[in-house]
């Protein structure tokens, strides 16, 4: 009996380890993920020679071209991480390039959840590929909005978190109820430190059937390019790092922790 107890823990030792870990763990590599998306003459390339922790992160470069008229994506992403009704910490560190211009009042976005709602019921104003959080860098700071309900008439919110520091790495942790009715909320932590926490907000779209997968995408997504139709400023590359991605339960999950 007691060799029996001692075989059945062992084997369910490696399913309890696997349910305590991080629902997923990126160490600055492209594998791992489910793909990458640079367009036009975007980017995305794992380096060696820049990291927040050992041994490599992904380098993520957008270039403007006035006579381009697409969009601006350089990122990694990986497919189904939320759906409506779910909660998780999702982390990441980032470092943009020293020489980054923070006088341009455009948009460049660095991570988001995106799905694609074609088929919903909600869709009555024809829309595919919908972001619901998104988070960007504009000037020195680093904003994030909330946006759900109705697919075709949500509500959006924005928020300040703090500022960013060109050249240096930062790190930061979302957590987030994923609702589509006023029962949503986040918190953020920027360099470990809490920076926001708002409740009672509508933080995804209406799915009664939780069909809808949302996608996490990361990188250098220059939508401000793209959205005013022109390029502020001089400074017609952008270039960012990314490292230590982490999604789960915890805050320890996310956080990529102390360099």
């Amino acid at each position: 009996m007691y060799t029996l107890k001692i075989t059945i823990l062992a084997l369910l030792a490696p399913c309890m380890l696997v349910s305590a870990a991080p629902i997923f763990k990126n160490n600055g590599t492209i594998y791992g993920w489910n793909g990458t998306n640079h367009e036009h003459k975007g980017t995305v390339t794992q380096v060696n020679n820049q990291s927040y922790k050992p041994d490599s992160s992904i380098k993520m470069v957008q270039t403007y071209d006035s006579s381009y008229s697409g969009r601006y994506h350089s990122e990694v992403y990986k497919t189904d991480v939320y759906k409506v009704g779910d909660e998780g910490y999702y982390g990441f560190a980032f470092r943009l390039d020293p020489g980054w211009d923070t006088s341009s009042g455009q948009s460049f976005n660095i991570a988001q959840f995106i799905s694609n709602m074609k088929d919903s019921p909600d869709n009555t104003c024809g829309d595919d590929w919908i972001p619901s959080m998104m988070m960007w860098v504009e000037k020195d700071q680093l904003s994030i909005r909330s946006k759900g309900g109705n697919m075709c008439h949500s509500i959006l919110k924005k928020f300040k978190i703090g500022t960013v520091k060109p050249g240096k790495w930062q790190r930061v942790v979302l957590q987030a109820k994923w609702e589509s009715d006023n029962s949503g909320y986040y918190k953020v932590w920027l360099d470990g430190e809490e920076a926001l926490e708002q409740s009672n907000i509508m933080t995804t779209y209406r799915d009664e059937h939780k069909k809808y997968g949302f996608q996490f995408s990361a990188g250098l997504y220059a939508n401000g390019w793209h959205d005013d139709k022109h390029m502020e400023g001089s400074q017609g590359t952008r270039q960012l790092w990314l490292d230590q991605v982490g999604f789960g339960t915890t805050y320890e999950d996310a956080d990529p922790g102390e360099k």
